[in-house]
């Protein structure tokens, strides 16, 4: 994608997800609870748990609901059991769409991904149908002003993969997951602050859309994400402000 609309994309995505307030704290709640249940209570021994709990404190979601998230994952406090799938697909123009999601009842789930996709002109497609056009990675992204050369020094010295300057100004990070919160800690010694941390789903390649197009684009992602049992929707897509 054009650099020129990076940065307007990340902040657009950034504002949609702050606006769903409520349900980011029952996503939270959720992906503690899972990452308790596959890999202990100690999030200095599970990573995917630290990362969790770091989100979670971000959102402002109180102490005492991570406490007890972690308590329903581990088996010490009764609660839904929960199970990790997958939804793949494809929107508006070919855009690829990644839907993963933590369920007590796959039927219902499924329902109600492939009615979204239906309703907004997408397909539901296979396992692995789209997945091979995301990678899996550690993401930092900076707002533009932000020191390119400080920031490539503290990242690439932690070991991060790669430091990629858009036109925009803005500055993108990527690394390993493994190496996330190493690349984290020296960013944040080096006083610098991400806009946006997480280890995500970042396209290979990305398909622009705008106008009508980028509209029943942006309304599929939004039915998607509007779904109780999503978590994370990826996407190829970079919708054109406007």
């Amino acid at each position: 994608m054009a650099g020129h609309s990076k940065w307007a994309n990340i902040q657009h995505r950034k504002g949609r997800q702050d606006a769903k307030r409520g349900k980011i704290f029952t996503r939270l709640i959720k992906e503690i609870t899972v990452a308790a249940k596959m890999g202990g209570g100690d999030p200095n021994a599970n990573p995917r748990l630290r990362l969790a709990i770091e989100k979670a404190k971000t959102h402002s979601l109180p102490k005492d609901n991570i406490e007890n998230a972690i308590k329903r994952g581990t088996g010490q406090l009764e609660g839904a059991s929960y199970e990790e799938i997958r939804y793949e697909g494809y929107g508006i123009g070919g855009a690829a769409v990644m839907v993963d999601c933590l369920t007590d009842n796959k039927t219902r789930t499924v329902a109600d991904v492939r009615h979204a996709f239906t309703k907004h002109g997408g397909n539901l497609g296979t396992a692995g149908s789209v997945a091979f056009q995301f990678k899996h990675c550690g993401q930092f992204v900076f707002a533009p002003g932000a020191s390119e050369e400080k920031v490539m020094e503290a990242a690439l010295e932690a070991g991060a993969e790669d430091v990629i300057a858009s036109e925009d100004g803005s500055i993108e990070v990527v690394c390993a997951p493994a190496d996330f919160h190493a690349v984290g800690a020296a960013l944040d010694k080096a006083g610098l602050k991400a806009e946006l941390a997480d280890v995500t789903y970042k396209p290979e390649n990305e398909t622009e859309l705008s106008g009508e197009d980028g509209a029943r684009m942006q309304r599929l992602l939004d039915a998607l994400e509007a779904l109780d049992d999503v978590q994370e929707v990826y996407s190829t897509a970079a919708i054109a402000e406007g």
